[in-house]
């Protein structure tokens, strides 16, 4: 026992305190010295406390050792994830594939994917690891996909937290047999999962997720390293954004002064101003095919240019000329006075619009009027065969080449009129002076 003391304490108010470990120290010398025996299984109890105690620092040390590593290796991940931002600026292709090919590995998974926000989907925009061809190839094609209520992805789109999945063969999506679960687990063998949002001013743009082909959680640290990977992408996609949108933007200037230009220089060529304005319009909108059609006498509308086309599908549309209808988005823009922009046209409820898309492979368009004193006179397409919507800056571009058409239209009717006037003032006799 002890007895703890202090200046001034009276000796009934010192507390005892009763040991609570005690410790044999057996001194072989020195027993041996005094002629004592010490039993057998005395000294063996002693060695195996001895050894007992070196297992637990080993054992400490190796865990020290461990943790470590994985603390330099996640320091390392994330270094190369931050060199890939730094040395791709504008590129995001390179920064989630380094991305995922480091949170797979640090995070000892098997596969890994990327999923972006689209309106109220998601879209596939990287994947990493051995997933099977079909499967991998199922989530490459997928345009603004709706997940299963139930499946982590659409949890995480609903909370905006991470969402740690341990197996996925026991959720409810899977035990529903929605197909893209069933599929994960049944095809790519996908068990544990981790699902983590990208959010920028709380707003979910994307996902990062990793998979494990094993029940096997993982850990804090893990899962802290790909909120980490998480947070460095929307960096990455926000200094992306305002790269492109720089570049956009003198993209679009030098093409609004080119094509002024080519209107300057040809206001007796038509042609050549429209030829220039439906291939700017396709380059810089980002359209796979773009066409001007102008009414003519018969109030139909005609094509006058185009540009992306086959040279059979240009001829099929120099003759047929489009009615003002709802049958063509050339007509909606005409009736509507107004652009019209369809996410995907074959999904129009009007059959007619709806097969002329899926005979043209196109699936994105946008209409554009040109107007003359609020008065249609043509119509700007833009198409595109994939489902993907013309951004705001997109068709305020196309507007403003649509106003650039119709300048061009104007100048050579005026051309046209002040040399009607001249042929006729020439043949006119010359004016006489009476004295």
């Amino acid at each position: 026992m002890s007895i703890r003391s202090s200046a001034g304490t009276k000796p009934g108010d010192i507390p005892v305190e009763q040991p609570t470990k005690f410790e044999l120290v057996i001194n072989l010398s020195t027993a041996k010295a005094l002629g004592l025996t010490i039993p057998p299984a005395l000294l063996t109890r002693a060695v195996l406390s001895s050894e007992f105690a070196q297992a637990v620092i080993a054992i400490e040390n190796t865990r020290l050792l461990s943790e470590l590593r994985q603390s330099l290796e996640q320091q390392t991940a994330t270094s190369e994830v931050l060199g890939v931002i730094s040395s791709s600026p504008g590129e995001l292709e390179p920064v989630f594939d380094a991305m995922l090919a480091n949170a797979t590995r640090v995070c000892e998974a098997s596969y890994g994917a990327l999923w972006a926000c689209e309106g109220d989907g998601f879209r596939n925009v990287a994947l990493h690891g051995a997933l099977p061809a079909d499967y991998a190839a199922e989530l490459r094609r997928m345009a603004n996909f709706r997940p299963h209520s139930e499946t982590p992805l659409a949890r995480v789109a609903r909370t905006k937290v991470t969402v740690h999945t341990a197996d996925m063969s026991t959720e409810k999506s899977y035990i529903d047999r929605d197909p893209l679960a069933v599929a994960g687990v049944e095809v790519a063998g996908i068990r544990t999962l981790l699902c983590v949002p990208m959010l920028k001013d709380q707003e979910l743009v994307g996902v990062i997720v990793i998979y494990r082909r094993e029940v096997r959680p993982f850990t804090d640290k893990q899962i802290a390293l790909v909120e980490n990977f998480a947070a460095q992408a929307v960096i990455a996609i926000e200094n992306t954004r305002l790269l492109n949108e720089l570049r956009q933007s003198l993209e679009q200037q030098t093409a609004t002064t080119d094509v002024l230009k080519v209107i300057s220089r040809s206001t007796f060529d038509l042609q050549t101003v429209l030829d220039t304005l439906v291939e700017s319009a396709t380059r810089l909108c980002h359209a796979d095919r773009s066409a001007i059609r102008l009414a003519k006498k018969d109030s139909l509308y005609h094509n006058v240019a185009s540009y992306g086309f086959s040279p059979e599908h240009k001829a099929r549309m120099e003759h047929a000329p489009l009615k003002a209808d709802q049958d063509s988005i050339v007509g909606r823009v005409v009736l509507g006075r107004k652009s019209v922009h369809l996410v995907d046209s074959q999904a129009d409820p009007h059959r007619e619009l709806a097969n002329r898309s899926r005979s043209g492979n196109t699936h994105t368009l946008l209409g554009v009027p040109l107007q003359r004193e609020g008065t249609p006179i043509g119509v700007l397409l833009l198409q595109r065969t994939i489902v993907q919507a013309f951004t705001d800056s997109e068709i305020a571009l196309a507007e403003t080449f649509a106003d650039q058409a119709v300048i061009a239209i104007e100048n050579v009717s005026s051309s046209a009129a002040g040399n009607s006037l001249n042929r006729l003032s020439s043949r006119l006799p010359p004016p006489t002076f009476s004295k």
